[in-house]
């Protein structure tokens, strides 16, 4: 389980564009790596546009879901998305966050993301974290954190 103060995971993965990002690549800004299940679904869109119209200053946001770049892609053109989406097709990262979790639905188990969104800082720490979110409000939220 990740924790404040822990250097965020090292990972490589690909956004939307299929170009590779790196967590040296979070360096120098404050990036807000948000979590979420699944693309162009109700909860997921919801949180993708509130991030979309939310004013940031001095921070990056990057959205990260198990879905592969072409459905990024897609989900970016469909809501007009204005940030960057990594594609943790095999969720190394969800694992590392400590984020991949069993879940259930309709009384059947499966596992999958926890939505959950990490402020990394300048030097590649994790500065704060918002576990279990709740989508409605929640970019709202970490806007206060960063002001």
């Amino acid at each position: 389980m990740l924790n404040e103060g822990d250097p965020f995971p090292e990972f490589s993965l690909q956004d939307q564009a299929g170009k590779t990002v790196t967590n040296e690549d979070l360096k120098g800004q404050k990036t807000v790596v948000y979590f979420y299940p699944k693309d162009d679904t109700p909860g997921c869109t919801v949180e993708a546009c509130e991030f979309r119209d939310s004013p940031y200053t001095g921070a990056r946001v990057i959205g990260v879901s198990p879905d592969s770049p072409k459905s990024h892609t897609k989900f970016i053109a469909k809501f007009n998305l204005n940030f960057t989406l990594l594609a943790d097709v095999e969720h190394k990262l969800a694992e590392a966050c400590g984020i991949w979790i069993e879940k259930s639905m309709y009384g059947k188990s499966y596992m999958g993301v926890e939505r959950t969104t990490f402020l990394v800082g300048e030097d590649g720490s994790v500065v704060k974290i918002w576990r279990k979110v709740t989508p409605k409000g929640h970019a709202e939220e970490v806007a206060g954190a960063l002001a």
